[in-house]
């Protein structure tokens, strides 16, 4: 199992640098593929605000991506989640976030807007 670092995926999922695009095709097409949260965290912000994609183009590759066959993701319960989280209108970080606190009873932020998100999609741990 190989694991893979953002810019194969930014690679894989854009298609900016046709050649390093084939390139993380095949080593996904050829190998089992583990890919890490953080990667995927990075991968989305940099999907968002470097080539300005809407939250759908995003949610919908991820979906692509993690229903691939030789690809492990970490922790898939929490990236599901989050990833439904998102669908229905979170920030992806804050819902990555909140999806890895869900077996605790409470999470701390500054965020108020955080919080509102946070209470509707996880009522069961108290956001402060």
């Amino acid at each position: 199992m190989i694991g893979i670092d953002t810019n194969l995926l930014v690679r894989l999922l854009t298609n900016d640098d046709k050649h390093q695009a084939k390139y993380a095709a095949k080593l996904i097409e050829d190998n089992l593929i583990f890919i890490p949260k953080t990667v995927l965290l990075e991968t989305e912000w940099v999907l968002r605000y470097t080539y300005d994609l809407n939250s759908n183009i995003i949610f919908s590759a991820f979906k692509k991506l993690i229903n691939l066959k030789s690809i492990t993701i970490e922790d898939p319960a929490c990236i599901l989640q989050a990833l439904q989280w998102y669908e229905q209108g979170f920030d992806f970080a804050d819902a990555l976030h909140l999806a890895a606190c869900q077996k605790l009873e409470k999470f701390a932020t500054l965020d108020k807007h955080f919080i509102k998100k946070a209470t509707k999609f996880a009522s069961h741990l108290k956001v402060f």
